[in-house]
């Protein structure tokens, strides 16, 4: 019978050389008698490493039904594999039924409820463990610190601290390594680093928790310092892990000198090939706008994974490089739906629907699980398209998939409606969002209304608004545009009380929008207070002035401020110029209208457009220079639009210029308007024939 016990160990062992743990766990029914207890403990570790529990509940069958008494250890081994294996129940019925247990039996069973996300009901069998008549040891305290980490417990932790140190544990790096790291996460990085500097000789792992929990608390500057700590004592050799930690830090601030020293060291140390560094490296080199390195980075051997894939797609798609990203997603050997994700988002990013629309239809073709980030995303190519259609195919997806409750996708929905049109739904959506919308929901459906001119019934939101939340600066800098639209100076003078009242920090987006209403509502004195309460102008204030003035007839103020602007040292711009020729027109200040129109492309670098020519065009021909207006019109790089004709045929019939003016006439009849045009002096009307 040993000689056959023998035989089927060799076969076993065999089957296992072969890769094959259902055929060597199989072979072991083919014996009535006991294996070597080493071949169990085997078999249990290859099933907890593969997740094989079908296996593993063999093996313990086997060794249970041909053993009387089996060794405890054994039985403690088949509990953590029930754990690794998510089979909590199978665990617990072993443990519950085992004759004797030991310490290591309590220990298996509370690592197996940690593993399966029941930390609460582990801390609980830890102090089970106490009560039942077995002492606490190293092992015991790792597995309670790793659930207190898990709770965020910080008065529990600090109680098996204590413990710890009664025990006289404090030496043990594991230990010391786990109260690092629940001292982290639960905020308290002081505590953290105290207890990482009474270390004599933390390891690896140890230097990791610090570096990994300062990331973590967005302290990434002392992360990469404490990375570098670690180069210079130079007593142990950083994980790959710990490398990846400090390039994501240096990611995060930006800090690429530092990433590129970590490159290098890298390099240096062979831990670049490691996928967790290589995907790191293309992340930063991705954000640096280095696609070159991150790609050589991506095509080093065994540096392609899922994730790295994904990642060199996101960094091309990020970066406007759809077709590269395009080429490489479709040479992806699999995808997931980040992947997706991130196709879909780089053409959302660059304004291409068209291709964002193809991307939609082939993901529902793939069978893949899409997630909250692709309705988002599929929501956005809507808008983008201006699809009402596919938009409320959308929606009733995020009804039958339980979506409706996710404020995100609700907020992208009502996004959606209003840019498409359809106030009515949108109004609908926002009622039926009533429990759970946010200053995000109420922002979306002001600029809805506002951006289809529909002020008066923004007007009518904001005072349900101010009844369910406080607006933010966004919320009122909205609603003053729609006051503006109206000429709604009482709502105006209300809304700034109310900013005033409550503590609002007014920023230049708010106060641009307060002078442009105030403007609008013909109250230029209080814009005008407005804008010199403002201690750091910039050229969106001004702009806002300069058109306010000139909405106003005070081209003299216009000009005024321009000066001023230009000696604050701000650069004008292609609306700061409209505002100054509008000043030029109220003022009749033609040399200076002249002036400013020729230094816009030869000293400030700004190309003229439409509205400046329609401008110089007003200018002359309402004060009369006619020669200057036919030289102008004539010399323009674009032939004049109707509106320009007919003001030059305006002017020509005021101050008798014929000629001109049956230029401009024909020119006008060439573009077939409704009714032709014919220049005659002698009759004071525009003759039509």
């Amino acid at each position: 019978m040993g000689t056959n016990v023998k035989t089927l160990t060799n076969k076993i062992s065999t089957y296992l050389k072969l890769n094959n743990l259902s055929k060597a766990v199989f072979t072991l029914y083919e014996s009535t008698v006991p294996f070597d207890f080493s071949l169990y403990a085997s078999l249990f570790s290859l099933c907890g490493s593969r997740r094989a529990i079908v296996e593993a509940r063999k093996v313990e069958s086997h060794l249970i039904t041909y053993n009387p008494t089996p060794p405890i250890f054994l039985l403690n081994r088949a509990i953590e594999v029930y754990g690794k294996c998510e089979c909590l129940r199978d665990a617990r019925e072993l443990f519950d039924e085992m004759p004797q247990r030991d310490g290591g039996s309590w220990n298996a069973l509370i690592s197996a409820y940690k593993l399966n996300g029941l930390a609460q009901e582990a801390l609980g069998l830890f102090l089970d463990m106490k009560d039942d008549g077995f002492p606490w040891n190293e092992v015991s305290f790792a597995n309670a610190l790793g659930c207190c980490g898990s709770l965020l417990e910080i008065s529990f932790a600090k109680g098996i601290h204590g413990l710890v140190v009664k025990y006289g544990f404090c030496a043990n790096v594991i230990i010391a390594s786990s109260i690092i790291d629940v001292y982290g996460k639960c905020r308290f990085l002081s505590d953290a680093k105290r207890m990482f500097d009474e270390l004599r000789n933390p390891n690896e792992v140890s230097w990791n928790v610090i570096i990994r929990r300062y990331y973590d608390m967005s302290k990434e500057r002392e992360a990469i310092i404490m990375f570098f700590e670690m180069i210079r004592r130079n007593e142990v050799m950083p994980l790959a892990y710990t490398v990846s930690n400090a390039l994501l830090a240096c990611s995060k601030i930006s800090a690429f000198n530092e990433a590129l020293q970590i490159h290098s060291f890298s390099i240096k140390t062979n831990l670049v090939n490691t996928l967790v560094v290589s995907g790191s490296l293309i992340d930063i080199y991705a954000k640096h706008g280095d696609l070159d390195s991150a790609h050589k980075i991506f095509n080093q051997p065994n540096a392609k994974n899922l994730i790295t894939w994904t990642s060199m797609v996101t960094a091309y798609a990020t970066n406007g490089q759809t077709k590269h990203a395009r080429k490489l997603f479709d040479e992806m050997p699999e995808r997931n739906i980040v992947s997706w994700n991130a196709m879909l988002n780089g053409y959302t990013r660059h304004y291409k629907w068209e291709s964002a629309l193809e991307i939609i239809y082939l993901t529902t073709k793939s069978n893949i699980i899409i997630d909250h980030v692709t309705i988002m995303l599929i929501l956005t190519t809507c808008s983008g398209l201006l699809s009402l259609e596919l938009g409320k195919q959308v929606h009733g997806y995020v009804y039958r998939h339980n979506f409706n409750s996710n404020l995100f996708i609700s907020n992208a929905l009502l996004n959606m409606y209003g840019k498409c049109g359809d106030l009515r739904s949108c109004r609908s959506w926002f009622y039926q969002m009533s429990h759970f919308r946010d200053n995000i929901s109420w922002n979306s459906i002001l600029t809805s209304h506002a951006r289809h001119q529909r002020s008066e019934e923004v007007m009518k939101v904001i005072w349900k608004m101010l009844e369910e939340t406080p607006p933010n600066e966004h919320t009122l800098a909205t609603i003053l545009a729609a006051c503006a639209n109206i000429f709604a100076l009482h709502q105006t003078k209300e809304i700034h009380g109310f900013l005033v009242r409550n503590g609002y920090n007014m920023d230049i987006v708010t106060k641009g929008a307060l002078i442009d209403a105030y403007s609008k509502c013909r109250c230029l004195s209080y814009a005008l207070v407005v804008f010199k309460e403002t201690c750091s102008r910039d050229l969106f204030l001004y702009n806002s002035m300069i058109l306010g003035c000139c909405h106003n007839s005070r081209g003299d103020l216009a000009l005024d401020l321009f000066e001023m602007m230009k000696d604050e040292g701000l650069k004008p711009d292609n609306t700061t110029f409209q505002g100054v020729l509008l000043g030029c027109v109220c003022e009749g200040r033609v040399d200076l209208g002249r002036e400013c129109f020729d230094g816009m492309s030869s000293e400030y670098c700004v190309i003229p457009r439409l509205e400046h020519y329609e401008l110089v065009i007003e200018l002359y021909g309402r004060y009369g220079y006619i020669g200057e207006l036919e030289k102008f019109v004539k010399e323009m790089p674009f032939d004049p639009t109707v509106s320009m004709l007919i003001r030059v045929f305006d002017a020509c019939y005021e101050y008798g210029c014929e000629r001109l003016g049956k230029w401009a006439a024909d020119r006008l009849n060439e573009m077939n308007p409704l009714v032709p045009y014919r220049f005659e002096l002698t009759n004071h009307d525009r003759i039509a024939t």
